[in-house]
């Protein structure tokens, strides 16, 4: 080095100390996916809604949440809520009661008055939907939402599919049932009942319907063959839950067998508790572990004084007499028979193994594909092999829920009004998820979850009231607050306040921040720091002035 350099040296060294460290990181804003809002089938923004009604703005958040789902007071009472098992609040302390806020806004909704927001224009298309169940209805709220004319026709002689007829009353009261329907014909939608599809491609043409969207559900109950001295005294589950939510009340004895482990083995049993059985016993091939129905239904049916039997099949119904067969599980947990029998008193005996779809009419119709359980393939958007026919709900593979079904619509009016203005249907950037690794839970504390309030047991079984009550305005807000807002930024002012270089820009209520990457350091003092993951580092920018990779979502864009 030469003797000019060394002069030059302090200089140097003076201008790099004034400049700081060289920043290889910087921070950026982003929206991460909640795990409640990946894991709704109805594709709720939870979060959304919850925050708003934390914040007291009821309306806003009831708008919010029937952008995606326009039967909340219905899933607020029989959803399963898959949001609550993904919630990262579990990791903590209890998940947020989010179906008992959905509830409480459901309700609020019917008691105020809140009406849907009819389309601006028309778009003179008119659509055609079979089966007036969960998913049929949510698919023409959402296409009448888009502005197109839409005619619902069903077979029943009320609408709601096996939301009237499958699920009992005592879970779901038939006036919030109805009050929501009507709401939704409120839209404009036309809802023919009593009607039969038989011919789709007759009733398509006559009726001058640009697309048709099948939704028939899985109303036919499997069959099998149990030996019986009197064949009157076994009924279908479907069958037996149909005449009771039609004001009828099947003889079924004193003592009453079911035979199978889903939810709709569940709701039997439960209902001839209700109509007078005071033994009431549930059979099935597998064990507890195994067995279809959610937990919670098998829980409330045995706290209801229902008895299950597990590793059972039944063999004979002879007389007063189920002869049963023990079951034992081989090493791959199949069950496997014994040849070890047992004798049970019953009068009458419930087949509850299962459902099948009522798609025999579709077989004419040209390029619609079934498969050997009666189901209809479909392309990822919804579509059946005919050109503008697309079907969802029960009647296609999927898990079978009203929560599903009413995704199935909302996901196939979605493709039916691209289909229909021959564009591809719109799909937004999905944000990477938000784990509970990834939050920094200082801001929040251990707050115990709000109850339902239940009737008692012994209550319960005499008559067909509603079992769970709702939250109070004051506890669904609590119950919002308890959300982790996890992986969006909720204002907190953490960053704000960490950052020594004041390089975080606060644009004001509601606008959330922006960072100043002429202060900024890369210190990583906000990310640290923020409770939600809603800022992220990425690698500086590179030479030639390229922008760092990574998350690049701004705070206010998700």
């Amino acid at each position: 080095m030469s003797r000019r350099d060394l002069t030059a040296l302090p200089d140097l060294l003076s201008e790099i100390a004034r400049a700081g460290p060289v920043r290889s990181r910087r921070p950026v804003y982003v929206d991460l996916l909640p795990p409640c809002n990946d894991a709704c089938p109805a594709g709720e923004n939870i979060q959304a809604y919850l925050a708003e009604v934390e914040a007291g703005r009821h309306e806003q958040a009831w708008r919010a949440l029937v952008a995606d789902n326009p039967l909340p007071a219905v899933h607020g009472r029989v959803c399963y809520h898959p949001c609550e098992s993904s919630c990262n609040r579990t990791e903590l302390d209890e998940a947020v009661s989010i179906h008992a806020v959905e509830r409480f806004l459901g309700d609020l909704a019917l008691e105020q008055g809140w009406a849907f927001e009819r389309a601006p224009a028309r778009s003179g298309k008119r659509v055609l939907v079979v089966g007036a169940g969960p998913s049929g209805l949510s698919a023409a709220y959402h296409l009448a939402r888009r502005g197109h004319e839409v005619e619902v026709r069903d077979r029943g002689t009320e609408p709601g599919g096996m939301m009237r007829y499958g699920i009992p009353a005592y879970r779901l009261p038939r006036d919030i049932l109805s009050a929501e329907l009507e709401r939704i014909a409120a839209l404009g939608v036309t809802i023919t009942l009593d009607h039969r599809v038989e011919d789709l491609a007759a009733e398509r043409e006559e009726g001058r319907f640009d697309a048709v969207f099948v939704a028939v559900g899985a109303h036919l109950s499997k069959r099998v063959d149990i030996p019986a001295t009197d064949a009157s005294r076994i009924v279908d589950a479907v069958g037996f839950l149909e005449q009771v939510a039609a004001g009828e009340r099947p003889a079924i004895g004193r003592r009453v067998a079911i035979y199978g482990g889903g939810n709709t083995a569940m709701d039997a049993a439960r209902t001839a508790r209700r109509l007078g059985a005071e033994e009431t016993l549930i059979v099935y091939r597998r064990t507890r572990a195994q067995m279809p129905a959610h937990e919670e239904e098998a829980e409330e049916a045995e706290a209801e004084g229902v008895r299950i039997n597990w590793l059972r099949t039944i063999s004979a119904f002879e007389g007063s007499e189920l002869r049963v067969e023990v079951m034992e599980l081989d090493d791959h947990g199949v069950p496997r028979p014994t040849g070890r029998f047992e004798a049970l008193p019953a009068d009458s005996l419930i087949l509850a193994v299962g459902q099948d779809a009522d798609t025999d009419f579709l077989r004419a119709v040209p390029g619609v594909e079934l498969a050997a359980d009666g189901t209809v393939e479909v392309s990822p958007a919804m579509m059946t092999g005919c050109p503008g026919v697309f079907a969802g709900g029960d009647m296609v593979p999927a898990e079978r829920t009203v929560t599903v079904g009413v995704g199935h619509g909302k996901k196939a009016a979605r493709n039916i009004d691209a289909w229909l203005s021959g564009a591809a249907a719109p799909t937004g950037p999905r944000h990477g998820p938000a784990t509970f690794e990834g939050l920094h839970l200082w801001y929040f504390g251990d707050f115990t979850r709000r109850r339902q309030p239940e009737l008692a047991p012994s209550e319960r079984v005499a008559d067909f009231s509603e079992v769970r009550g709702g939250l109070t305005a004051r506890e669904a807000a609590y119950e919002a607050a308890r959300c982790l807002s996890c992986g969006n930024c909720f204002e907190c002012d953490g960053c704000l306040g960490a950052c020594p270089e004041d390089a975080v820009i606060k644009l004001g209520v509601g606008q959330r921040y922006r960072f100043d990457y002429e202060r900024c350091t890369g210190c990583a003092a906000c990310f640290e720091q923020c409770p939600v993951h809603a800022i992220e580092l990425v690698p500086e920018a590179g030479p030639g002035g390229q922008e760092p990779a990574g998350p690049t979502v701004t705070a206010g864009e998700g």
